[in-house]
């Protein structure tokens, strides 16, 4: 089939892209530079120039397509609510396309709506707040809306940490606070848990939803169901030549700035379901595996 898939030369929505392909799968993939365009297009994928304020281009990709895969999000967090309502925007324009044709639409969340539950979160768990108060909600709201629609919609939930060569997610973050600081640090014991997915993993299973159309509408791309942040932290610190500490809660925000919620997040998450409706089995190396041999600290 002919996919159109949004935040093509991303960190995920390139690994998509390069899965798609190796299945026999047509890729084209939405694009903001030349630079962008051509690096997709070495891959054997079309280039579609866009961006996420440009709905009229995200319309016609999606209108000439069999399936439409969406990962294109902006992560600046100084303005992330914006940045939300805007992905809300997106994915109603593209349901708007979609309504009635049969086409399937997988539009990418994050587990990390689903904090607090103490224990795995599961596909079946939802947000308890709304997009007023966790503004990232939008993309779920929005993906039910367009379900509401008639659009066969997906929701397609990643982890706190996709990893991988060329990752500048959370775990980057993390190193970079730990340079500039001086320290690699955790807050209070360090138990709180982040699951994890390698891109390629995640890749394959965006991938098996748009081949099988299964009855399942929520997967959770977890290969790793959670790992202590204590143990992310001593491993940077380890990669970095830094010794590792604890921070309080109240010393956090002087260490993490903005990203101490994040570096306090409980996120252990299960993907029991996605796997066995689908049979994805992740392949790749672990989260600290790739820390260690994966290039993060070059």
């Amino acid at each position: 089939m002919r996919v159109f898939v949004t935040g093509a030369s991303g960190f995920v929505g390139s690994a998509i892209v390069q899965e798609l392909l190796s299945a026999g799968h047509q890729v084209l993939g939405m694009v903001r530079s030349d630079s962008a365009a051509e690096n997709i297009t070495a891959l054997g994928a079309e280039a579609h120039h866009g961006n996420l304020d440009d709905i009229e281009s995200i319309k016609s990709g999606a209108a000439v397509c069999d399936a439409v895969i969406h990962t294109a999000f902006n992560h600046d967090f100084s303005k992330f609510k914006d940045n939300c309502e805007t992905d809300r925007r997106v994915i109603e324009a593209l349901g708007s396309v979609l309504a009635g044709t049969a086409r399937p639409l997988v539009v990418t969340s994050g587990i990390g709506l689903l904090n607090g539950f103490n224990r795995p979160v599961t596909e079946d768990d939802v947000p308890t707040a709304g997009s007023a108060v966790i503004p990232r909600m939008a993309s779920e709201e929005a993906a039910h809306a367009a379900t509401d629609l008639g659009v066969d919609t997906y929701i397609m939930r990643l982890p706190p940490t996709v990893h991988g060569e060329g990752d500048h997610g959370f775990v980057p973050l993390v190193i970079g606070i730990a340079r500039d600081k001086g320290v690699s640090a955790y807050i209070g014991e360090g138990h709180n848990r982040w699951s994890a997915v390698h891109r390629f993993d995640a890749a394959v299973l965006y991938r098996l939803i748009i081949e099988q159309r299964p009855a399942l509408k929520v997967y959770h791309a977890v290969a790793e169901e959670g790992i202590a942040f204590r143990e992310i932290a001593t491993t940077i610190g380890e990669g970095l030549q830094l010794p590792t500490v604890s921070k309080s809660a109240d010393e956090a925000p002087a260490h993490f700035g903005w990203f101490t919620h994040f570096a306090g997040l409980d996120c252990l998450a299960s993907g029991a379901k996605s796997r066995a409706v689908t049979g994805w089995q992740p392949k790749q190396t672990g989260l600290i595996h790739d820390l260690k041999t994966g290039g993060y600290f070059g």
